[in-house]
Formats: C-alpha cells, structure tokens, sequence
C-alpha cells in the first residue's frame, strides 16, 4: 500500500517524538521546474533596518537637515549612481564589501518596498513580510506554501533555519523545517556517550527499519525515522567545511559559512534562512563614532555576505545561489533625541548572486517634509512605499525557483516586479 506524507498528515497523525532532535520526514530531493540546482538564502535583517543609512540620497539637502547628527557624509558614502528619477545614491561607508558585489553587476538594490498601510509593530510587520498577506498574517509562511507545493518525497533538508525557532515565514502545513543552529548540536540524542550512545543510535535504527506493510502509519513512522537518521550524517558533513575565503567568526558570518559549507556538499537543501538582529536603533547611529552600533551592523552584513559570495563564486556555485535581504519596516526619516530613529515605512531589499540582474531598482523620495511628490506619508515623516514587496516574492518564486507564484501568493504580484532576475 502506497503511503505518501500527506496522506499521513491529513490522517490525523500529526506529532511524533523520536530520540532525536533531527526532522522525520521523506528523503530524495525535491525538484523545482527547471530549477532543480537553484538555491535561495533568505537573510533578515530583525529589527527594522534603517534603509535611508544603507542606500544614502546624499545628494539630498533634506537629508542632512532632517539627520543633523546621524547623516553619512557626502565625502563618505561609497556611490553607486543615480537612480531613474535622477538622484544620486550611496551605500554606508561600512558596506565595502556590497559595493564590491556591486561594481560586479551582481547586487540590486529595491528601493522603497513596502505594502499599503504599513504596519510599524515589529511582531505584526514580521508577521504580513512572513505570510505576503497584510489581510490574515496568522497564516502560513510564504516560503512554507512553496515547499508544501513540492512534489512527493519531500527531502528532510529541504529547509534549513540556521536560527532556534523556525521562522514564521518557512512554516507550511506539510513540510516541517528543521532548525539547525549549530552544525555540532544536530546529534542523535542519548543519554550515555562514547560507544554507548553508538549502540543507542545503531539500536534505534534497527528499530526503525522493521517497515510493517499491513500497518500504514507505523511504517511511515519507521520510514520516516530512518530518513531522520539518514540527515545526521549529511548535516555532519557541513561541519568539515572549511570553504576558499576565511569567514570572520561572527554569528551571521558563521552561518553563511555553514550554508556555503551545505551548498558546496549539495546536502539537499534548497532554501535557507539566515537572521541578524539589533536593528532596532532608536539611538547610535552615528557614523562618526567608532563602535556605534548601526555602523558596526553595516560592517557585519557587507562583509559577511561578500566572504560568502566570493565563496560561492570561487567554486562556481554563485550563478546556482541567490541571497535575498529585507526587514519588516524602514525606519524615520528625521532623528530623534538619542541620534537613532524610530519605526517607519518603506524599506530597502536587496538581491544578490550570479544570476542577479544588478542595478538600482526604484526611486528614491524627496526628503523634503512637504511632501512635493507624494513619495512621503505620516505627514511627511515617512517614506511611503513605490513597489509591492510581494512583487518581488513573485519573482524570486517564478524566475528562480521556478515555482507558481500567483497560486503561492494567493494573487498575481507580477506587474511592477523588479527584474532581478
């Protein structure tokens, strides 16, 4: 009797605990439309990302007037040309190693993403960026709907949350991520060590492999289970990574390594989540300052993703690899009393990788507070989204993945989609 996993699940079997911390699901990796070697890399900037300090309108008198204390120097930003409304653009002067991947053709930056009514709650707008549903952001994730719509089987690894909690975005009805952490700590668990805990796993596998054919459920289970056990080995191996470029030993540098490392081994994963938080900086931004917090954050995430982009690209992996970069809101445009700024509106994404049609996607606003071109809301102080955030999902999950974006989404996105790629 065929027995998939969905037909375990709708039959009401829902939870199962085996000793260990591993998923138990299907093994043998799932195959997009055409885009069967394609990897994405989810990264989350978790706090609400300043974007006017990461792609800087320095040519802008507003912007210094209304950023007295926090503006980046016109004499300081790294310019990266001016975008189709004519003004010019700079990235943070910690961001050496974006606009390296820039001047490569390999970086778009998206400016002013957002949706209608922005939410500035952390929780809330996490939870509308996760769902790509403003409407009903209690639902599934949106990368968790396109797993859910792979075909049978369905690899254990598929997904990999290299943070403790899986994020809202990857939780599907079907298809359960694993979190993974640390490489080292994704280990069958048993209560003795040494060989002891060898003969507890070499036990539990023997267990697993009796697959009664007049028992449905219990065999899934056991089946199941052995393809659990079947990812320690695999995950394991990504902790023999060593990579071509030296990885600062930092948390989000570190978990770019262990993805490059889960790339490099083609473990089976296809979508990845990485997450850096502090973003949450209603005080010191100020770039003049050595060890200010925000500068410091803009060093972290241009050098990181560059060690791993020369990573990918040093073994030809970078054309098969696309890293995709948001957070849940923009920040003010006008500081506040502690040189930070508070919860905004539009933000800046980004999209970077080989098979990314780089360039400056949008237009910049007009700083100026009396809102002259409606490129401003909340009474001038924030920037008001120009393109559609789910526009950009769309063309991740049509272009890249190769999946049905209108049937994921719930609607058809497509027009205004950058074209990145």
């Amino acid at each position: 009797m065929k027995f998939t996993r969905r037909q375990f699940v709708k039959g009401g079997v829902t939870a199962f605990t085996v000793s260990c911390v591993a998923p138990a699901f299907l093994s043998d990796i799932a195959r997009a439309q055409g885009a069967s070697r394609r990897n994405l890399v989810v990264l989350y900037l978790s706090g609400g990302n300043d974007s006017l300090s990461t792609l800087i309108p320095y040519g802008d008198s507003f912007y210094y007037s209304r950023r007295p204390g926090i503006a980046v120097p016109a004499a300081n930003v790294l310019q990266v040309g001016t975008d189709l409304s004519g003004k010019v653009l700079g990235l943070h002067p910690r961001l050496t190693g974006l606009k390296q991947i820039f001047d490569q053709g390999d970086l778009a930056l998206m400016q002013r993403m957002g949706y209608p009514n922005q939410s500035r709650s952390h929780f809330h707008g996490t939870d509308i960026w996760s769902t790509a549903n403003p409407a009903n952001s209690s639902g599934t994730g949106w990368l968790g709907r396109y797993l859910d719509a792979l075909p049978d089987p369905v690899d254990p690894l598929v997904g990999w949350s290299t943070v403790r909690e899986v994020p809202h975005s990857l939780k599907g009805r079907e298809v359960s991520v694993p979190a993974i952490p640390s490489v080292t700590g994704y280990a069958f668990l048993s209560p003795n060590s040494g060989v002891e805990a060898t003969y507890s796993r070499t036990t539990m596998a023997t267990i697993a492999s009796h697959v009664p054919v007049d028992r449905p459920h219990v065999a899934f289970v056991n089946g199941t289970s052995q393809a659990a056990m079947a990812t320690l080995d695999r995950v394991a191996s990504v902790g023999t990574y060593t990579g071509t470029v030296a990885y600062a030993n930092n948390g989000l540098a570190q978990a770019l390594k262990a993805v490059a490392g889960a790339i490099a081994k083609g473990i089976g994963t296809k979508v990845f989540w990485v997450q850096l938080g502090g973003f949450d900086t209603h005080s010191n931004q100020r770039v003049t300052d050595a060890n200010a917090g925000y500068a410091n954050l803009m060093g972290t995430v241009g050098d990181s993703l560059l060690s791993f982009y020369n990573d990918m690209r040093n073994q030809g992996l970078h054309d098969d690899t696309l890293v995709l970069q948001f957070s849940e809101f923009g920040r003010r445009i006008s500081e506040n009393g502690s040189q930070g700024t508070d919860h905004g509106s539009a933000g800046t994404m980004m999209a970077l990788g080989g098979g990314v049609r780089g360039g400056l996607y949008g237009t910049a606003p007009n700083l100026d507070p009396n809102n002259v071109d409606g490129s401003l809301e909340n009474s001038g102080n924030d920037v008001s989204y120009e393109t559609d955030f789910r526009s950009v999902y769309a063309r991740v999950l049509d272009g890249w993945l190769g999946a049905d974006s209108i049937a994921i989404l719930g609607g058809n996105f497509k027009a205004g989609a950058p074209n990145i790629v």
